[in-house]
């Protein structure tokens, strides 16, 4: 199918999207030309009006969408064609669904039933009857009329109200009607299983529990659809049942005088308990949990993308340590680049408490290394090694530590692709590099790892598995290319995400590695022998150090020859690009004047001078550097009203966790961000993100700590 030519489609996206459809046909246009998303935010802007990677991943997933949709409708109305029952009226509905449960509910009376009740009904000749009965006649019984049949009246009676309920259940628009009833009035429950075990009442809230459907929040959603699947909830729809039954006679009964009355009642009765009410309250609940999956998912993308945008700790020399119980804390001595310089193991935690010579070894890798910050995973065992390492640090000076999650470092350290990198050592071993690693240069630690497995977000398993790995590789992708890759320090873990870059291509780069230092982009293209793959990705690869100083920057190649334009134009010398003086020129010409005089356009000319202003600029420097600390918190040290400062760990619909340096982290309640009402936390609070936070309460017994973004008086 022709893209940019699907017109249907294009005025569906323009509406739903709210974007120009020039935009729209142009994104299409470049997507159908193998373009990829990063390459055309990046440098297609005058193409598609600057459209960030969001909206044109949303103009290609509701392409793709309407597009199966499309071709759905144009499927059905073909096969109800060959029927010879379709009429214009018929098609005309069909091709003005805007979901595919509206048109699989149009053709569901035209659809070959597998075997049911009504369909063995029919087999036995008793469609006529049930016409009759539906016509509603005035005269005569219904015995008189089911006498005609070659059968007893009650077995036929009895076939042909079967026959009755299933056209009442086919109906397109009485089932369209009683959904949006359910939407609108009914509420979801739960109640806890009698029987059923939750030790540690984590479905405490919900054992009986009501909340109506049309402001079900997504969480709430989640957490019933999982207390149900591990069989503690039940879960059902409370509406009023009258009313529905009202709704159905108002549209049906056409003569109230009729004797046929009571017998389509009960017919009424038995199509909505048996057929039609089992399916729309599955499609509520299915409709439910794909909002709330969509939500979710929306959370997690937006801590993933915050994470791997944290601020990496360069100039540090860094301890990974692995804390743990029996097998002994591992330790991985780090340069400033993460190169390995020493691999060991401590035994300061139970059962073997040997506190003087792990203190002592500590500090003898500190001294030998000139190591200058710690990491401390998270884990079993983090919060005593902790207090052993603020011991140690106070034998020492210039010494830092952090706590460092370390969700997924297992699950890393044990894959094939760790074991290919340190092939000589032990998964903890492995897991102490990445921890230290974490903080040295977030980004290229965790694209290791599975994004599901990074401990972010919420009901992570729960939701639709597919739909969430998609949006993740997206997001990191995302991430790696806007903050672009150096092409000589770079992992196959990140190349894995460089726009353009194909498996073959990335172990050709790999491999030249190896022997030599890439020192231009021309280099980079003749490694690839792809046009395609090198226009996609060159402009994310960086040459930090090579013979061009425009290949360390964001500036495309195709683009070359306007920035030397730009700088001629100016009287600017590209080696004063450092300079004040460089600086300040280029910050006050007038773009949209230098476009027309360069024959360009004002996208790239800006592009070209925000990258002239900060070549090679880690936009991840302008992110707050992690809380360094060197002595311990501990939660009687604290009262209400403290103010600290937190650190973002993870960001759920219903509020934050902030790590403010106690062993468990403190949760900041959606209805504490601010003094006005808060839809989404994640406009206001975002993972990795230092705030000042207050102490709002203390629960000794649970070891919580509540936290409030409002000054407590």
């Amino acid at each position: 199918m022709d893209k940019v030519n699907n017109n249907i489609i294009i005025q569906e996206l323009k509406e739903e999207l709210n974007i120009n459809e020039n935009r729209i046909k142009a994104v299409l246009d470049l997507l159908s030309n193998g373009a990829t998303i990063p390459f055309i935010a990046r440098y297609r802007k005058e193409a598609t009006g600057a459209l960030d990677e969001n909206q044109i991943k949303a103009i290609n997933d509701k392409y793709t969408y309407y597009e199966n949709l499309l071709n759905r409708k144009e499927e059905v109305i073909r096969l109800i064609n060959e029927k010879g029952l379709l009429t214009k009226e018929l098609e005309d509905n069909i091709m003005n669904c805007n979901k595919l449960s509206e048109v699989e509910d149009l053709y569901r009376p035209y659809k070959e039933h597998k075997k049911t009740k009504a369909t063995e009904a029919i087999k036995m000749g008793l469609e006529p009857l049930a016409k009759q009965i539906m016509a509603f006649p005035t005269t005569g019984s219904l015995e008189q009329m089911a006498s005609h049949f070659n059968m007893e009246s009650g077995p036929a009676l009895e076939g042909a109200s079967f026959i009755i309920a299933e056209w009442f259940s086919d109906n397109a628009f009485f089932r369209k009607g009683i959904k949006n009833i359910l939407i609108n009035r009914a509420s979801i429950c739960s109640t806890k299983k009698k029987k059923s075990e939750d030790p540690n009442g984590t479905y405490e809230i919900y054992y009986d529990f009501k909340e109506s459907i049309k402001y079900a929040k997504s969480f709430h959603v989640l957490a019933i659809n999982r207390g149900e699947n591990e069989n503690i909830l039940s879960v059902s729809l409370d509406y009023d049942k009258d009313e529905i039954l009202n709704y159905m006679k108002q549209h049906i009964i056409k003569n109230n005088s009729s004797f046929v009355v009571p017998f389509v009642i009960d017919a009424i009765n038995d199509s909505l308990k048996r057929l039609i009410m089992p399916s729309i309250e599955r499609e509520i609940r299915r409709d439910l949990t794909d909002i709330a999956d969509e939500k979710a998912i929306d959370i997690f993308k937006v801590n993933l993308e915050h994470l791997l945008m944290q601020r990496p700790l360069k100039g540090y020399r860094v301890l990974g340590y692995d804390p743990a119980f029996r097998t002994g804390c591992k330790l991985a001595c780090l340069d400033e680049q993460g190169n390995v310089l020493h691999i060991d193991v401590i035994y300061p935690t139970a059962p073997h408490l040997d506190i003087e010579n792990s203190k002592k070894k500590v500090l003898d890798l500190i001294n030998k290394y000139h190591l200058n910050l710690i990491a401390i995973g998270n884990g079993t065992a983090s919060r005593e090694s902790e207090e052993f390492i603020v011991n140690v640090l106070k034998e020492t000076t210039g010494v830092f530590y952090t706590i460092v999650s370390e969700a997924g470092a297992s699950v890393y350290s044990a894959s094939k692709e760790a074991q290919r990198e340190f092939p000589d050592l032990e998964v903890q071993e492995r897991s102490a590099i990445s921890i230290g690693r974490r903080v040295q240069d977030p980004m290229s630690e965790l694209v290791k790892i599975d994004p599901k497995s990074i401990g972010i977000g919420e009901y992570q398993h729960d939701v639709n598995q597919k739909l969430l790995s998609d949006n993740l590789d997206f997001t990191v992708s995302k991430v790696v290319n806007e903050v672009g890759v150096n092409i000589n320090t770079s992992s196959q873990f990140v190349l894995n995400y460089v726009s353009g870059l194909t498996k073959s291509i990335i172990e050709k780069i790999i491999v030249y590695k190896h022997d030599h230092v890439i020192k231009s982009r021309d280099e980079i293209k003749k490694i690839m022998h792809s046009p395609k793959a090198y226009e996609q990705s060159i402009g994310f690869l960086r040459v930090i150090d090579g013979s061009n100083i425009l290949d360390k920057t964001g500036i495309h190649p195709e683009s070359y020859d306007i920035a030397n334009n730009l700088l001629d134009y100016l009287k600017l010398n590209i080696d004063n690009i450092n300079e004040e003086n460089f600086k300040n020129l280029l910050k006050s010409i007038n773009t949209m004047e230098l476009a027309d005089k360069l024959k360009t356009d004002e996208y790239t000319i800006k592009d070209i001078v925000s990258e002239l202003l900060n070549p090679g600029l880690d936009p991840r420097d302008t992110i707050d550097p992690p809380i360094l600390r060197s002595d311990i918190l501990k939660i009687t040290d604290l009262k209400k009203g403290m103010k600290l400062k937190g650190t973002v760990r993870n960001v759920a619909s219903f509020g934050a966790f902030i790590d403010i340096g106690l062993h468990d982290d403190g949760l900041l309640h959606i209805s504490k961000m601010s003094k006005t009402f808060v839809k989404d936390p994640t406009e206001v609070v975002r993972v990795g993100e230092i705030l000042d936070v207050y102490i709002d309460d203390i629960d000794l017994k649970k070891n919580r700590v509540s936290l409030s973004l409002l000054e407590i008086n």
